[in-house]
């Protein structure tokens, strides 16, 4: 008897232990249960990927299950997100998104099938990502200054390269185009890579690229970067002056990338994305691989992140159509 009764303390000790400490993250019946997948609406290798995949390194580790990368690009992230809208709001499809998927598209796009703010349920910023103004070394131009000069003086002869309609390489442009009353035109491509080598070589004269991409490539004399997108000089390159104080006072255009669920996607799992993407993007083996990638890492409430798109989606609603800006 004194066995059995040992046994079944024992048990019980046990069993009281568990109920304190709680569910362990990724224990049968719990969230999550199988492997999550990560959408990332546009092709590998860019920013958004590497940064999608380290937060996803991180979850995979936190959660037991692995939290896999689903590149979806094309359409300027329209099929990736409205695939990620469609899923089941059950926490495991997410997807990465970014301002152009969830502010400017609706505006860009007549026939936008999903709803970037009645489709999804937002669960926190993760990083903003600053822009360069880049030209060719042959272009006659050292200055925002000069560039602005040079497209007054030949309306319409200057093409500007995008990696996709409605992103950043587009938007920036985009604003450059309404502030300075210019006429440039827009040469899309599918791809930064691409975009940039048509640059380089001449064929397209400017574009918008991250500084990431372009700073290693202008030290090599293969392009010139005249600026920076965002309102402050960038930590990154502190020599590159801003299109504000360059020229355009008021210029500023910062953007952001984020993660998303399906709306309908029960509030504590939300809650326990928030926190655990929080943790992976402050480790600081996180903050010190992307500080030297060009990346700020930053996070976000999901009402934040809400409030966010709200005030977003009109400003740029407005900016596309003054600029008459179309998908490409």
């Amino acid at each position: 008897m004194r066995s059995v009764f040992s046994v079944a303390r024992y048990c019980a000790l046990i069993a009281a232990l568990m109920t304190i400490a709680g569910p362990a993250l990724g224990q049968p019946g719990q969230y999550p249960s199988r492997p999550i997948r990560l959408i990332v609406p546009f092709a590998p290798g860019g920013p958004m990927d590497i940064l999608s995949r380290a937060i996803g390194e991180k979850l995979t580790a936190r959660f037991g299950h692995q939290v896999v990368v689903d590149n979806r690009g094309g359409a300027s992230g329209t099929i990736g997100a409205e695939l990620a809208a469609r899923a089941a709001p059950d926490g495991h499809t997410l997807l990465a998104g970014h301002s152009g998927t969830h502010v400017v598209n609706v505006s860009l796009f007549p026939k936008l099938r999903y709803d970037p703010v009645k489709d999804f349920a937002p669960i926190t910023l993760t990083a903003t990502l600053p822009m360069a103004l880049v030209v060719n070394p042959a272009l006659p131009v050292k200055s925002v200054g000069e560039l602005i000069a040079l497209a007054r003086a030949k309306p319409g002869e200057i093409n500007f390269a995008t990696a996709s309609s409605g992103g950043p390489t587009h938007m920036s442009a985009v604003l450059l185009q309404i502030m300075a009353g210019i006429d440039i035109v827009h040469i899309p491509y599918n791809g930064n890579a691409p975009a940039l080598n048509d640059v380089m070589a001449g064929r397209v004269q400017m574009m918008f690229s991250n500084l990431l991409t372009s700073a290693p490539l202008a030290r090599a004399g293969r392009l010139r970067i005249l600026a920076v997108t965002t309102g402050k000089r960038t930590q990154q390159a502190p020599e590159l002056p801003t299109i504000a104080e360059a020229a355009l006072p008021g210029y500023d255009y910062t953007p952001w990338f984020a993660v998303f669920a399906p709306a309908g996607t029960p509030p504590a799992i939300v809650r326990l994305l928030n926190a655990e993407v929080k943790r992976a993007l402050e480790s600081p083996d996180m903050q010190a691989r992307f500080r030297t990638q060009a990346v700020d890492l930053t996070t976000s409430t999901p009402e934040e992140l809400a409030a966010l798109m709200r005030s977003e989606i009109p400003k740029w609603r407005e900016v596309v159509k003054k600029s008459g800006a179309r998908p490409g």
